[in-house]
């Protein structure tokens, strides 16, 4: 046998260099061994199965819908609550015409609790008094003076404000007059007389500016009205900034408020039967 052949042999031979490795055999040291996975080994866990569940999302279109509505519906009470919000009537109201609008509700309270009281005490007073019907007839008679004083009929006086609008120019309008009247009757006033004339529920204002006209009769200025009731709140409701002096004074105007603890109001006006209204009761 020649060389070659011998180390051919060798290489052949069982623990050579070219000799196939045995199954068995272990691994050389340092070396990582992967075994592939039982057939028998567990799934994913619990919680990688509800990982997969919820990411990523599947949404359906029903959900898609719903959500939709839900955002129209929020945006539409959204731009409504901030329309609400802005179209209020006293959101840009100033510090001074909020606390005016206080002091008036205030005020308006006072005498509706003042006038319940008087009522309460005429009840009381009927129901305890020994001769009813000559206590009736009393109250009557104060309810007709009161009703008289309302309507013009009869002469009133006390405490109040004197108005003097002194009008140059003959800017101010019969309207702006109207305005000072609504004014005081807002702020409690009980009787009210203009240059001689006597205001109720039917006075009207007509004609134009230096030529103003009360139920059809003439006056010129200066236009003085003289107004019976509570002065405290009669006097601010005439200054209030945006008021009718305010207004007055715009046109050129001078207006001048005075308080007295007396005011007669002495112009009358006659009785008028109302051709259609009747007394409801029976």
């Amino acid at each position: 046998m020649t060389p070659v052949e011998r180390e051919t042999n060798r290489d052949r031979e069982p623990g050579g260099p070219d000799s196939p490795e045995p199954a068995g055999s272990p691994a050389e040291p340092g070396t990582v061994e992967q075994a592939a996975p039982a057939a028998g080994s567990a799934g994913p866990t619990g919680r990688q199965r509800l990982k997969a569940g919820l990411w990523p999302p599947r949404v359906t279109r029903a959900q898609l819908t719903v959500a939709l509505l839900l955002f129209v519906l929020g945006l539409g009470l959204a731009i409504q609550v901030r329309s609400t919000s802005d179209n209020s009537a006293l959101r840009g109201a100033r510090q001074e015409d909020l606390v005016r609008i206080l002091d008036e509700l205030d005020s308006r309270t006072e005498r509706l609790e003042d006038e319940k009281r008087r009522l309460e005490e005429q009840r009381t007073e009927l129901e305890n008094s020994s001769d009813q019907a000559e206590e009736a007839r009393r109250q009557t008679r104060q309810k007709e003076q009161q009703l008289g004083i309302l309507a013009g009929t009869v002469a009133a006086q006390g405490p109040g404000i004197t108005l003097t609008v002194d009008d140059r120019s003959g800017a101010v309008e019969p309207d702006m007059l109207l305005d000072a009247v609504q004014e005081l009757r807002a702020a409690g006033a009980e009787a009210i007389e203009v240059n001689g004339n006597r205001v109720v529920a039917d006075t009207y204002f007509t004609g134009s500016g230096g030529s103003v006209e009360v139920d059809g009769k003439k006056i010129t200025a200066p236009y003085r009205f003289e107004v019976i009731g509570k002065p405290q709140d009669l006097e601010p409701a005439l200054n209030i900034p945006g008021g009718i002096v305010r207004t007055l004074e715009k046109e050129q105007a001078t207006a001048v408020v005075a308080r007295s603890e007396k005011i007669v109001v002495d112009a009358l006006r006659p009785g008028k039967q109302p051709d259609y209204a009747r007394s409801s009761t029976r």
